[in-house]
């Protein structure tokens, strides 16, 4: 694909992009923040049963989000390997931790279930018991997605590089998504992450959602790419793309 269209590429990645974006805002933080309730483990759990339709399509579309991502991460390596083959390569292992570990959070959303609905297997637990283990399960699911989030935010920091670095993408999006990549990464610390939320929605404003809609609308230069891509050796000038 990218040798025929370095742009079709792009737009294909913006198409990625979009439905990862959407796939975890539905799966992790529409589904999960309807059905859990703070502190209450009895309203969770009846939640959780009498949605368990919409509760199994959101781990789904969790897990679904998870080879948005790596799709969208590799096709923005294709592009972006013109710029810095090692870097590139740093990204992507980057992106496979962090979509392992944005997997590991979407399967623990499973446990709820297990526990709520374990029959004989958990019957020495009182239901209390067994409800607390719920939303513990999801407590759980929060701290996993913490850290995909701070991982998240070093990868956004290596691409925001790359992209400021190259000549066929704008440098103030690799600037933002650098910018947005360190208010991530905070998460770390997620009592500080969760301080400094509205500062890294923000950052996002100038980050992922330029880069959004400039590879949807725009892709890259083509002209640009086949010239960044010959001087760094990928491809002949004259080479189809």
């Amino acid at each position: 694909m990218l040798q025929a269209s370095p742009r079709l590429t792009a737009r294909v990645a913006g198409v990625f992009e979009l439905l990862e974006g959407s796939a975890s805002l539905f799966g992790q933080q529409y589904v999960v923040g309807l059905l859990v309730v703070s502190r209450d483990a009895a309203a969770t759990a009846d939640n959780v049963l009498a949605q368990e339709g919409l509760f199994r399509l959101g781990i789904a579309v969790s897990l679904l989000a998870v080879v948005f991502h790596l799709i969208w991460g590799l096709l923005l390596y294709e592009l972006l390997r013109v710029v810095d083959r090692r870097v590139s390569l740093f990204a992507n292992l980057l992106l496979v931790v962090g979509s392992g570990l944005q997997a590991v959070a979407g399967l623990v959303l499973l446990a709820p279930l297990v526990v709520l609905r374990g029959g004989d297997a958990l019957a020495a637990f009182a239901p209390d018991q067994l409800r607390a283990l719920a939303l513990l399960s999801f407590r759980l699911n929060t701290q996993a997605y913490d850290i995909f989030l701070a991982f998240f935010g070093v990868w956004l920091l290596v691409v925001g590089y790359l992209i400021f670095r190259s000549t066929f993408l704008p440098r103030l999006i690799g600037v933002g998504l650098m910018l947005e990549g360190l208010g991530w990464m905070t998460y770390f610390s997620p009592p500080l992450g969760v301080a400094l939320f509205p500062v890294t929605t923000f950052f996002g404003l100038f980050g992922e959602l330029p880069l959004l809609a400039w590879l949807l609308i725009k892709g890259v230069n083509a002209e640009r790419w086949k010239a960044q891509a010959a001087a760094s050796g990928h491809v002949r000038v004259g080479d189809p793309g």
